[in-house]
């Protein structure tokens, strides 16, 4: 299969194909991560305050593509978990911010880091040429999707 891969004579990948390996790869690293026992969705919730900051409940369910009922569930479950607070917002006294706590943090953390072993000992299964590939491929695609959003 390796030379498969970096093999010019070989055919074409496909979109759908290309699709199918980064579904697949997304997938394996996704469940590699089980600190804090968290559901995808509050994975994702909790990732994003790591790296966003506080948010207003009703732009982290939208961030998140969830419902508000849907995600003032899934922050109750966390906070209660000792995962987020809320917080009054002070740049509006009625508005109330969710944050990450430490702990929440240090979930996302470990979570990242687990992500990020179950990447790297993929890697080591590949050849030299098909590593360098990654290395270079990767990259450019987080490249290409953040020009994209920052067009729109």
């Amino acid at each position: 299969m390796h030379k498969r891969v970096m093999d010019p004579a070989a055919p074409q990948v496909s979109s759908e194909d290309l699709m199918t390996a980064v579904e697949q790869m997304v997938r394996y690293v996704r469940h590699s991560a089980t600190a804090g026992g968290l559901s995808a969705a509050a994975s994702s919730a909790l990732a994003r305050l790591g790296r966003e900051g506080p948010q207003r409940l009703t732009e982290l369910a939208r961030a998140e593509n969830a419902s508000q009922p849907n995600m003032t569930q899934l922050v109750t479950r966390m906070e209660r978990a000792g995962l987020v607070r809320r917080a009054a917002d002070r740049s509006d006294g009625r508005g109330v911010l969710v944050e990450a706590t430490d702990i929440g943090l240090e979930v996302v953390r470990q979570r990242r880091a687990e992500r990020a072993q179950a990447l790297q000992e993929l890697m080591e299964e590949l050849t030299e040429a098909e590593q360098q590939a990654v290395k270079t491929a990767l990259p450019a695609v987080a490249r290409a999707i953040q020009d994209r959003r920052s067009r729109f």
